[in-house]
């Protein structure tokens, strides 16, 4: 999808899970091995973001986007980092555990900078188990917003792709 959000300015970032997996990237093995993998990549977001800082980025001005693995990341390493970015958005994943991700939220974690979106018909992610993750951090006092789409596991670029594109404008002040 070139060109999908057509920003006239601003910079990405598109960054590579650490671990090679069957010819594409992978933050974490998958189940059951995966939460020493999700510490670990944790990690790794900590050393990018404090290298975006010192770099002169405000946090405010900045949005962390992931797909599947990358929108499991972007929950749980977002939730407890004491930076407040602009915006938070995951698409078509879950999270590592919902009550222990609330357990353990930063209150720096604000309800307008989040925006999740999964698809009912997701062949790799069941969208009821995310569906009753997300309710578990609302009733948690977790708020976001949560978008579902008839799509799979992919980005449904007639529905959803203006609803991302329109969130990342608003939360970080671009046109």
């Amino acid at each position: 999808m070139p060109g999908a959000f057509a920003f006239r300015k601003l910079n990405y970032l598109l960054v590579n899970a650490p671990d090679q997996y069957f010819g594409g990237r992978s933050w974490y093995a998958l189940r059951p091995d995966d939460a020493a993998g999700v510490l670990r990549s944790r990690g790794l977001l900590d050393g990018l973001f404090k290298e975006l800082l010192e770099q002169g980025y405000r946090p405010a001005d900045v949005g962390l986007l992931g797909f599947s693995q990358g929108c499991l990341m972007t929950l749980e390493w977002g939730a407890r980092s004491a930076l407040a970015l602009g915006a938070y958005v995951g698409i078509s994943g879950y999270c590592l555990d919902a009550t222990t991700l609330l357990a353990e939220r930063s209150a720096s974690c604000t309800a307008e900078s989040w925006l999740i979106t999964h698809g009912r018909h997701d062949e790799i992610l069941d969208y009821e188990t995310t569906r009753l993750q997300i309710a578990e951090l609302e009733r948690g006092g977790f708020a976001l917003r949560f978008e579902t789409y008839d799509k799979g596991h992919t980005i449904d670029p007639v529905d959803e792709l203006p609803v991302l594109r329109s969130f990342l404008a608003e939360r970080l002040g671009v046109q």
